[in-house]
């Protein structure tokens, strides 16, 4: 995968570059301030997004001059949204599902439970119509959005104690994510979305009872073992989680078609690396975690069953609550439907 990476990368910013160097000295240069919604220490989503930043600035010959902010540096993470949209703040490196209380449908483009993974959600967002679903919710909100990072499934969550039935969720106070949340909250949890650099804290506070955020790699970097002990797999809510770069849509209007095709070429790459690098750290941060004490569990066939059971009202309400995410929604549906003979198929079970 690194090899793939490698040889993906050097190939798009060939091509970019055949077209782009006559281009690039003629446009206006472009100065971009970019607020991540991931701190750049936090494992793999911190050098993505760096990554993007170097890359869009190699592509460009320094052409567009993006400078990187930390999470809350120029405005509060949860509020990214607001200031792009607003023009406040040029752009944001984030994921759509922060961004369910604009509309639930954004989490569609972000991860769905018991969704698809990587090749088959990547199929629908590139050539399924998804990234262009994505991108017309947003320019409803004067933001362009450009898919750009794609990472491996996540666990499925942290806990102080074991759970060995329904009965032991209800009543816990968690942080969960995206559409995941609506399930928990079907199943007797509270749930609350709490920033990564917030969720620690509340954690060993006792404000929450458990967390998930993501894959171990990051949680690693997060320090959740130090306060609970039960690691949960699989991550049944998240099997592959879609990021991406937002950006005012007046400013993004005003970038030349070489300029866009650099931004577009450089998220693509970044793409590409965050799913070689995001598998390829997996196994040695779980063996550190066991180190740490962690138990690493893995849920029952009745647990996950009743997970999807709950799944699937919380997708038949949201469908009929809204008609973006019912648009989205029936898009992938029909994709995996399509899909699925080649996926029963052409993969070793």
């Amino acid at each position: 995968m690194r090899n793939l990476s490698k040889l993906g990368g050097l190939a798009v910013a060939a091509a970019v570059a055949l077209g782009a160097g006559a281009a690039t000295a003629q446009d206006k240069k472009v100065r971009i301030q970019m607020q991540s919604n991931f701190a750049s220490t936090l494992a793999l989503l911190g050098p993505d997004a760096n990554y993007t930043v170097d890359q869009i600035k190699k592509l460009s010959a320094g052409n567009i001059d993006i400078k990187f902010f930390e999470p809350g540096s120029l405005v509060p993470p949860g509020q990214a949204f607001d200031a792009v949209s607003s023009g406040a703040l040029d752009a944001a490196w984030a994921t759509p599902g922060y961004w369910t209380g604009k509309d639930i449908a954004f989490a569609v483009f972000s991860t769905v439970p018991f969704g698809p993974g990587i090749p088959e959600y990547l199929a629908w967002m590139k050539e399924g119509g998804g990234e262009k679903l994505m991108q017309a919710l947003y320019a409803k909100y004067n933001i362009h959005s450009v898919m750009c990072h794609l990472i491996p499934p996540e666990a499925s969550g942290w806990f102080r104690n074991e759970i060995k039935s329904l009965e032991d969720l209800k009543g816990l106070k968690m942080r969960f994510f995206g559409l995941g949340a609506n399930v928990m909250q079907k199943l007797g949890v509270s749930t609350q979305l709490l920033q990564a650099g917030e969720i620690f804290q509340a954690l060993q506070l006792g404000t929450i009872d458990a967390t998930e955020f993501s894959m171990p790699v990051m949680d690693l970097s997060l320090g959740f073992y130090q306060v609970a002990k039960f690691y949960y797999f699989p991550g049944w809510h998240q099997q592959a989680t879609v990021g991406d770069f937002m950006m005012n849509k007046g400013k993004w209007d005003s970038l030349s078609p070489t300029q866009k095709a650099i931004i577009e070429a450089a998220c693509d790459q970044t793409v590409l690396k965050g799913i070689s690098l995001g598998e390829s750290l997996q196994p040695k941060a779980m063996a550190e975690i066991v180190k740490k004490g962690v138990k690493l569990m893995t849920w029952s066939p009745e647990m996950l069953a009743a997970f999807e059971k709950a799944w699937n009202e919380v997708a038949a309400e949201q469908s009929a609550k809204s008609p973006e995410f019912k648009k989205a929604w029936d898009s992938l549906t029909a994709f995996r439907k399509e899909y699925a003979i080649w996926k029963d198929r052409g993969y070793l079970k």
